[in-house]
């Protein structure tokens, strides 16, 4: 299931709440200029509370975040990350 997530998650087999919530993630992640209302109205409409979104907002932000310091800094993964891809 995590290769196919990893893949294209809109392939997978998930949820349609799953599909709404990885679809706002992808999007704020390559593309937050283009984020509007109706993007945080999509999940509402699919039975997102505003509490839940706002945690699905602030994770995407976290990461993006994280890994934009790690990377302006440098930043090298451990060797157990390689390990995995082999």
């Amino acid at each position: 299931m995590i290769d196919l997530l990893i893949a294209d998650y809109k392939k997978a087999p998930i949820s349609r709440e799953d599909l709404a919530m990885l679809s706002y993630a992808d999007k704020l992640t390559k593309t937050p200029w283009e984020m509007v209302e109706a993007d945080v109205k999509a999940l509402r409409d699919i039975g997102f509370s505003d509490a839940a979104i706002l945690d699905i907002n602030q994770v995407t932000g976290y990461y993006a975040f994280v890994n934009r310091l790690a990377d302006g800094l440098g930043v090298e993964l451990e060797d157990f990350w390689e390990k995995d891809k082999t």
